[in-house]
């Protein structure tokens, strides 16, 4: 390299695939390296045209905060705590496994880390979260598959620890921070729609009462169906397995005045039905209409293609993040937000429709 070459490398700064410093950054303005701190962590307080230059450096040179130096000063780790749930092989939907994705990326995007944990019950849970604080920094947890009277957050609060839920507070807590998807809202679109297929006896299949989601969204299809002017005599609550799902379509086509729709609370619950009725010489769609819940991969890769409610999964874990991020910058909103699902409509609730023809779309209310 001759020497103007070294010169004119130099001036543009430290090589890209060096590690770039604060001050490196303020080298290359020419300002202090109070003032690229404060155009990265307090804006306004640096005047607009030096903050534009500053980020333009920040871009050109690749820098990246040192995050471990950030926590040091803030008494902060920036890991949430979250448990992995194992999965089924008998369910469709991998619904869990698909949050904690969205997750990890929506917390990467905030310069966050998920730490993670497992256990069987509610109390090895707590157990686990007891563990990872004695041995880990923990800032926050994040909840799923939230219940009335959860100890976990009971538990979390106690020991003076930020949680927010994938999930919505079954006892009505106005303080616990949450984001879920109104299942009861996309099972009444899933009953409008086959309703206006033309269906009149419409059954819903869905989980034990015993589940606050289950009755949650069997709440949606007695809505649809009362404001219809339709009876509500045809359901089934079962466990969400196939078998279970497949036996439960049996006898509601078994039944004097058989269903010609069905609406379940889950794709794995929906595949059964699907087999029911191939079992039985019947057209999902044209002679029966299904749909699920989770637009899982399965419901795409069936055949007919299972109508079904997509969960906004990606929205979910961004919003959840959001709030970990405000309940510890010392400004919590509360917030508690419920996202509408998309009903995205495939073959099995069409009447007339064939795999050639039906193209699946998104319809939200």
């Amino acid at each position: 390299m001759t020497e103007d070459e070294t010169v004119q490398a130099s001036a543009r700064g430290p090589h890209p695939h060096g590690h770039v410093t604060l001050e490196d950054v303020a080298r290359h303005v020419g300002v202090s390296a109070q003032s690229v701190s404060n155009a990265l962590n307090n804006p306004a307080r640096v005047a607009p045209a030096t903050r534009d230059r500053i980020l333009a450096a920040v871009t050109e040179l690749g820098y990246r905060p040192n995050r471990s130096a950030r926590a040091l000063r803030n008494q902060r780790s920036r890991l949430i705590g979250v448990k992995v749930e194992a999965s089924r092989g008998d369910r469709a939907a991998l619904l869990l496994d698909q949050f904690l994705h969205a997750l990890a990326e929506s917390a990467g995007a905030a310069g966050c880390h998920l730490i993670l944990c497992q256990s069987d019950d509610e109390a090895g849970e707590i157990a686990a979260y007891r563990e990872l604080l004695d041995t880990t920094s923990v800032d926050a947890f994040v909840l799923t598959s939230t219940h009335a009277g959860d100890g976990r957050v009971e538990a979390l609060r106690r020991w003076g620890v930020p949680v927010a839920a994938f999930g919505r507070s079954w006892d009505g807590d106005e303080d616990l921070a949450w984001v879920d998807v109104d299942g009861r809202a996309g099972i009444r679109a899933a009953t409008e729609h086959v309703a206006a297929q033309g269906h009149r006896r419409i059954a819903h299949v869905g989980w034990p009462l015993s589940s606050e989601t289950g009755r949650d969204r069997r709440a949606g299809w007695r809505d649809a169906c009362t404001d219809l002017g339709l009876d509500t005599v045809r359901h089934a609550e079962v466990p969400d397995d196939f078998a279970a799902g497949r036996a439960a379509t049996h006898r509601l086509l078994d039944a004097p005045d058989p269903a010609t729709a069905l609406i379940c609370a889950s794709d794995t619950i929906a595949l059964g039905a699907l087999r029911a009725l191939s079992e039985r010489g019947l057209r999902a769609g044209a002679d029966v209409a299904v749909t699920g819940f989770d637009n899982s991969p399965a419901a795409a890769l069936t055949t007919p293609g299972l109508t079904s409610l997509h969960q906004p999964l990606e929205q979910v874990a961004h919003d959840l993040i959001a709030t970990v991020e405000e309940i510890l910058g010392g400004t919590p909103s509360r917030r508690q937000t419920l996202l509408r699902p998309e009903l995205v409509i495939r073959e099995s609730s069409l009447r007339g429709a064939t795999a050639q023809d039906a193209t699946p779309t998104k319809e939200t209310r």
